[in-house]
This record gives C-alpha cells, structure tokens and sequence, in this order.
C-alpha cells in the first residue's frame, strides 16, 4: 500500500473557510479606512480650493472670485479637483453676487454616500471648514466646524 501525498478534502474545506473568515473581518475595515482616507483628502481639498479663491482674488481684484474651472485655469488647483470630482467626493464653488464677487461657498457631497464617505464639507471666504450630515448647497451655515481635533 501506498502512502498518499497531498491534502484531503476536509483539509482543503476548513483553509478555504478560514479565509472567507478572515476576509469578511477584514473588508468592512478596508471600506472604513478607505471612507476615512477619502474624508481627509476631501479636507485637503477644501482647504486648496479656500486658498486659492483667496490668492486669485488678490492677484485679480478687479476680478474677485471665480468658479474651479477658473482656478484649474490659472494653475491654482489640479484639474482633477477643476473639474469638480476627487476622492469619491463631488466639489462644488459658487461665487457670490456682486461686480466683483466679493464672497464665495465651496461644499464637497460624497458621490456615493455612505460608500464614498459619510460626511458633507464646506467653507467660504473666512476659511472656517464645516462638517455636516447633509449636503450645503443652500449656504455655509448648520455645520461643526473641523480643526483643532474636531
């Protein structure tokens, strides 16, 4: 008789169930650090396009805020973040009214909410960033202020 090389069938059913255990720890993790890591950058985000809303309007007075088309233009943002997508987020900048535009709202919604991210993100020209629950298209106001471990 020969001795026989190889795994049996139960062996090879219990490795690939340890595996499916470990992957279904492991994923929601993965979604949540990817979540976190697009939060952050959508941060980052804001914070440039707050940055470079006041540069433009300081180098053109006469031409006050613009959108993120114009900012992408002038080399001020990634073209990327210009054309209003980055990091599962969608950013948005208005421009307020007036000849000059004197002030501006920007606000990043997640694309997929709840898989993209879970936050709402927005400034204006004071360069305070807000997080909130829903998305603040109406105005930069209701939010939490972020910053300082917040």
């Amino acid at each position: 008789m020969k001795k026989q090389k190889g795994f049996s069938l139960i062996e090879l059913l219990i490795v690939v169930a340890i595996i499916l255990v470990i992957a279904a720890i492991a994923i929601p993790n993965l979604m949540k650090s990817k979540m976190a890591a697009n939060e952050s950058s959508t941060v980052s985000s804001i914070r440039t396009i707050v940055t470079s809303e006041l540069s433009y309007a300081e180098v053109n007075p006469t031409s006050g805020y613009q959108s993120l088309g114009a900012l992408a233009s002038a080399g001020l943002i990634d073209t990327t973040l210009g054309a209003g997508t980055k990091s599962g987020y969608n950013f948005n900048l208005t421009p307020g009214s007036g000849t000059p535009p004197t002030t501006f709202t920007t606000w990043a919604d997640p694309s997929s909410p709840g898989n993209s991210g879970t936050n709402y993100y927005c400034s204006d020209q004071s360069g305070v960033i807000q997080r909130g629950s829903s998305t603040f298209s109406g105005g930069c106001t209701g939010g939490t202020p972020i910053g300082n471990g917040n």
